[in-house]
């Protein structure tokens, strides 16, 4: 030591922080493995080849809209309209495949093929996006509001569709050429049903997108601090605004999928599927501030949900404590998000 040199002190060990942070990121498996662990030692039925199926049925509806409200989450945003729009898409498809479009002044009713059904439906999901975007991003409204009176006026339009009742028997006339809107739902590909199947391609295509291409990046950029993003040519409201059509695409998708399960259109269909979605997306490991995330994180949140309500229901779990288990869950999941961001934080001032 040269003289007058003051001595170092220790490098402070950093082992256990990153084990910590390691097993932070990586809760949403490991709840899934202790979840997925106990219902397949407590309930024999759990394992079955049909329930799993079912299971991944039902985990499909909240990973395909986990995925859209991910996109808006990492922006800082909240999209509580993707249930009601759910129902508005299922309406719309419904009516069209039953009654047609009605042109009152040429006095006729025209029947589409299923598949042209489908696109109406996702450019319905994508226009209530889009007004969603435009209101945030036009004019400053705030997204939980915005989203809010979204919600109420897609399931207001979704009960004037046809007064408040169903839309029974989809499944067309031959004679008119909207047949097949059924196999959406109930149909498979490989073993598999195809809402699975749609589940996975998304996920993929999502994870693309993030990971790999400038919009991205930019999506994070904007949840990390907007004000920076746009100082460094980030066009931020044109990429705010294009999270919540990808988030009002997702939810159409979803309308579409029950609706073809059901066989069926109910203006009601949807109702509380936002509150699931943003549960599936803070499991996951999404932070509801912006900025961090991935869309693994959000199926493996969706199946987290899903392995918890599908091994209850097979349990004989109350209904009411089923509600109960799942707010706790969601609460300790954000109550940890805000731990890991504190451990980072504190790693970073190091």
């Amino acid at each position: 030591m040269r003289p007058g040199a003051q001595p170092q002190a220790p490098a402070r060990p950093r082992n256990n922080v990153s084990l910590r942070q390691l097993a932070l990121q990586l809760r949403a498996f490991i709840a899934l493995f202790i979840v997925f662990g106990f219902f397949a030692l407590i309930s024999d039925p759990f394992l079955k080849e049909s329930n799993q199926i079912i299971l991944a049925k039902q985990v499909a509806i909240n990973a395909v809209l986990g995925v859209g409200m991910t996109f808006v989450i990492l922006t800082g945003g909240i999209d509580l309209s993707v249930g009601s729009i759910v129902g508005l898409t299922g309406m719309i498809a419904g009516g069209l495949i039953n009654e047609g479009l009605i042109l009152s002044p040429l006095n006729r009713v025209v029947y589409f093929n299923v598949w042209i059904i489908a696109v109406i439906a996702l450019g319905l999901g994508m226009l209530v996006g889009l007004i969603n975007g435009l209101l945030i991003t036009r004019f400053n409204v705030a997204p939980f509001i915005a989203t809010l009176g979204t919600l109420y006026m897609a399931r207001g339009f979704a009960m004037l569709s046809n007064n408040g009742a169903t839309f029974p028997n989809l499944v067309g006339d031959p004679a008119l050429g909207n047949t097949g809107f059924p196999s959406l739902g109930r149909d498979s590909f490989l073993g598999l049903p195809y809402s699975i199947w749609i589940m996975i391609a998304l996920a993929l295509v999502a994870m693309f997108i993030t990971r790999k291409t400038p919009f991205g990046r930019q999506v994070y950029a904007i949840g990390g601090n907007s004000r920076a993003a746009q100082l460094s040519g980030v066009r931020v409201k044109g990429v705010t605004l294009l999270t919540y059509v990808i988030s009002g695409f997702c939810a159409a998708i979803v309308g579409l999928i029950v609706t073809s399960q059901l066989v069926a259109a109910h203006p009601a269909t949807g109702e509380s599927y936002e509150l699931n979605a943003i549960a599936a997306v803070v499991l996951g490991g999404t932070s509801l501030a912006g900025g961090r995330g991935t869309i693994l994180g959000t199926i493996v949140g969706a199946f987290v949900i899903g392995v918890l309500r599908n091994g209850m229901v097979i349990e004989g779990v109350s209904s009411f404590w089923q509600m109960v288990i799942t707010g706790g869950v969601i609460i300790l999941a954000v109550v940890i998000d805000q731990l890991q961001q504190r451990i980072q934080d504190r790693s970073a001032k190091l």
